[in-house]
């Protein structure tokens, strides 16, 4: 928490240990941080450096707090000094990139980067520089980032940043990969699925992408790619696969349920699978136990047969799906 101040965690620790107790001294100190006093005495000089400790007597062994109201407002008041000189030299930065790059040449829409720590450098950065919208095309085949190499999504969540994720099947069974649907469902992320992407691709607010290069020597590489028609290129590519693709959910246990994101013309044989178990007195939820599917599954696919059929009850389903002739005979009164 303090972290924003400069003070580590065992730092933070023995601040807020001083607060709570009043005052302490080293040996006393020492055994509620679990360390030694040498490194404890340690501590207490760079809080003493920073304001945030002193002692009221130098003779005296013992150390006390600092008010926070005053020594963390003092230290916060510099740090959005520092801030505000930050922000203000990256604007002007900004200024003279965008002077710079209003009429860009060929090759400055197009950087290379190699090397995995590198490309997973920049993955990361495209998403922290994210302000509204990430477009993500998955393969099953991860060489610089995996699933449990993400740490500022949530961050970009926080922010606003919404997620569209296209998954290939495969990319289901990497490591990681149920636990971050899981956690990605639940926040500002849509997920479908498809049998294969074209490629792994990012796109960020439309404006810069990645895609993979293939190895660049013994290493991997990518392009960045900044706002150009190559870029619209990508984009439209990225819609088509999001439009073919299959919303993605995950029931009980992790386990991953599709749903069709049309309703078909007529009954496939899921369907009369499904009408057959009805109109012998089955239950939805026995259903979706015995077809091994979600019971919202049944419930939606129950539903778009009556639609189908123009019945606006189950019975009247069983005798429209005969009149259509979905099933062999008159159904029988359960």
């Amino acid at each position: 928490m303090l972290g924003a101040v400069g003070l580590d965690d065992t730092q933070e620790a023995a601040y807020r240990s001083l607060v709570r107790l009043g005052g302490a001294d080293v040996p006393e100190l020492a055994r509620r941080l679990a360390l030694a006093e040498t490194s404890v005495a340690a501590v207490l000089r760079h809080l003493e450096e920073r304001g945030l400790a002193a002692r009221p007597d130098a003779a005296a062994e013992r150390w006390v707090a600092a008010p926070p109201g005053v020594a963390l407002g003092a230290l916060l008041t510099r740090q959005r000094q520092v801030l505000d000189g930050a922000e203000r030299a990256a604007a002007l930065l900004a200024d003279a990139y965008r002077f710079e790059a209003a009429r860009p040449a060929v090759h400055d829409l197009v950087e290379v980067v190699t090397g995995a720590t590198a490309v997973s450098h920049r993955f990361l950065q495209l998403q922290m520089g994210a302000v509204e919208e990430l477009c993500v095309l998955v393969t099953g085949t991860p060489v610089a980032v995996t699933p449990m190499e993400n740490p500022v999504e949530d961050e970009a969540v926080a922010r606003g940043v919404s997620y569209r994720v296209v998954l290939e099947r495969e990319a289901l069974v990497l490591p990681g990969q149920l636990s971050e649907l899981v956690v990605g469902l639940g926040r500002r992320q849509e997920v479908r699925l498809v049998e294969k992407v074209p490629t792994k691709l990012v796109v960020a607010d439309r404006t810069l992408a990645m895609v993979p290069l293939g190895d660049h020597g013994s290493d991997p590489a990518a392009l960045v790619i900044h706002a150009s028609g190559v870029l619209d290129l990508l984009m439209g590519l990225f819609e088509r696969v999001w439009k073919s693709a299959l919303p993605l959910q995950l029931g009980g246990g992790g386990k991953v349920i599709e749903d069709e994101p049309v309703e078909p013309a007529g009954p496939d044989a899921t369907d009369l699978q499904i009408l057959a178990l009805l109109l012998v007195g089955m239950t939805d939820a026995s259903i979706a136990k015995q077809l091994r599917m979600g019971l919202r599954t049944v419930k939606r696919r129950v539903k778009g047969m009556m639609n189908l059929s123009g019945g606006t009850t189950r019975i009247q389903l069983g005798w429209r799906a005969y009149e259509l002739g979905w099933i062999a005979g008159p159904p029988r009164a359960p």
